[in-house]
């Protein structure tokens, strides 16, 4: 869902991309947004009220609050005139490269969607079966681009889980995100104090309150907008993982160049980037950002810099 706020002849775009598991959909949002007084939205823009407001209208509904906070930040720099990487300060130097997802799939449709791959220099691969290492073997057949590696929640034996995490060391891999249930503290901490790979807590992390949680147990974050509400609160995650010494990854859902535009512009605060969603997006209604040699190219166009 495609957000738009105006004020003083400038229009902000935003982006509420919604997902089943998260329990948001167009219905959902319509309601919200049917409860929204956008008399609120006073200019200049304060957003930690803006997100206490909308969070106070009802719980959850992070997606279409972040699509809200996208737009206004998007109207903030084309009211100042400045990128919104510069407002939030980011250095456009620092942008880490981005990762490209591949999901499960057979061995042919898999080999098939890696040499399709645009010009990513990492791949990010989709594990929690019992097919993992065939997986990542019929990879490394075709490639041998460094790997991040999401289980999703799907593994379940600690010994199993370790053992496969150590090859998966040998096999590449720079990261392995949300290795168990989100739920299983103990478990996650476990392996996370033997592995010799990042663990990184995704489903476990959806807002700042989660960022404390998450210390001891995982040695970073996967920070998405859509679950975080929006970019302030992002931003304050980031600032508040890297004071408990938590590494940062930047990712996404199935979103369109205004969202992936909006990360981008925080992605030079973090370790890691999973941006991939205008690549994965048939429906984009925007110019693709500028992208070289394998990450997003931050411009100087006001706000999020989105072409139409």
């Amino acid at each position: 869902m495609l957000i738009q706020i105006a004020h003083e002849g400038k229009i902000g775009y935003g982006e509420a991309s919604m997902v089943p598991y998260m329990g948001e959909s167009f219905e959902t949002a319509t309601d919200f947004l049917s409860k929204v007084d956008a008399r609120q939205f006073q200019y200049p823009f304060d957003f930690g009220s803006i997100i206490a407001y909308l969070d106070n209208i009802a719980p959850g509904n992070p997606a279409i609050k972040a699509g809200i906070d996208i737009a206004l930040h998007d109207l903030e720099g084309k009211l100042q005139n400045k990128p919104c990487w510069q407002l939030l300060g980011s250095d456009p130097s620092k942008m880490p490269a981005t990762s490209y997802t591949i999901g499960i799939d057979t061995p042919e449709v898999i080999i098939k969607k890696v040499k399709e791959a645009p010009n990513c220099k990492i791949i990010k691969v989709k594990l929690g079966r019992d097919s993992d290492r065939e997986l990542i073997k019929t990879i490394r057949s075709v490639t041998d681009k460094p790997l991040f590696v999401d289980a999703n929640q799907g593994w379940t034996d600690l010994e199993q889980s370790l053992d496969l995490i150590h090859w998966l060391h040998e096999q590449g891999v720079l990261l392995i995100e949300q290795p168990m249930l989100k739920t299983d503290i103990d478990s996650n901490a476990w392996l996370t104090e033997r592995s010799p790979i990042p663990l990184i807590g995704d489903e476990a992390v959806q807002r700042l309150a989660d960022v404390e949680k998450a210390r001891g147990v995982y040695h970073g974050i996967n920070i998405k907008l859509m679950k975080s509400a929006g970019m302030h609160e992002a931003n304050q995650m980031i600032l508040k993982a890297k004071e408990l010494g938590l590494k940062l990854m930047i990712g996404c859902m199935s979103e369109t160049s205004c969202a992936t535009l909006a990360g981008i512009a925080l992605a030079p605060q973090c370790d890691w980037a999973d941006l991939d969603g205008p690549f994965l997006t048939s429906n984009n209604p925007y110019q693709m950002p500028d992208f070289a040699d394998g990450k997003w190219v931050l411009g100087n166009d006001a706000g999020l810099g989105i072409r139409h």
